[in-house]
């Protein structure tokens, strides 16, 4: 091999080695279907009639991304009741069947104790507790800050129904 052939087989070599490098530090990216958070709260409230805001879950969710893939399996047990009272601390969260099944009507019904000790109730008397019960601005708090069904089990469900293709999403939470 001549000096010059050996000079070109090196550079090759070279540029084919600086390939290999920059594949192996390369970032791999997957494509997701980004969804609003209010595309995502009007599809379910549309499609089940029912109360729901996927920011006010969990104790108020921070501005970010959810990543789900649908379909998937849902996670653990789900309560079938909680307290009817707004922002109950340890139990949030309902069977997506319990969500269903309840209507959006219903007045709250929570034990004496339990209103009581509600950061949402200012009341004194017997009158004052039945019209908290029936308060809709109250429900609906309950509905979306309490009363909400799994995230998964939601999206698993609007993909049986045709409304979602399976796949990776992301909800964009900003407020």
């Amino acid at each position: 091999m001549t000096e010059p052939q050996r000079m070109a087989n090196s550079i090759l070599l070279a540029n084919v080695h600086n390939v290999k490098e920059k594949e192996a530090i390369m970032i791999k990216a997957k494509d997701v279907k980004m969804i609003d958070l209010y595309d995502w709260d009007k599809l379910v409230c549309d499609t089940y009639n029912k109360i729901y805001s996927l920011q006010q879950q969990d104790g108020c969710k921070s501005r970010g991304i959810i990543n789900i893939t649908i379909p998937d399996e849902v996670d653990g047990e789900m309560n079938t009741e909680i307290p009817e009272v707004i922002n109950h601390e340890s139990k949030m969260c309902v069977n997506f069947n319990t969500w269903l099944d309840r209507s959006i009507d219903k007045p709250l019904n929570p034990s004496d104790k339990e209103l009581e000790d509600c950061n949402y109730y200012w009341g004194k008397s017997v009158i004052d507790k039945e019209k908290w019960k029936l308060d809709k601005s109250n429900i609906n708090m309950f509905w979306t800050r309490n009363f909400y069904p799994n995230l998964q089990a939601v999206a698993n469900d609007l993909h049986k129904k045709g409304l979602l293709d399976a796949g990776a999403y992301a909800i964009e939470i900003d407020w």
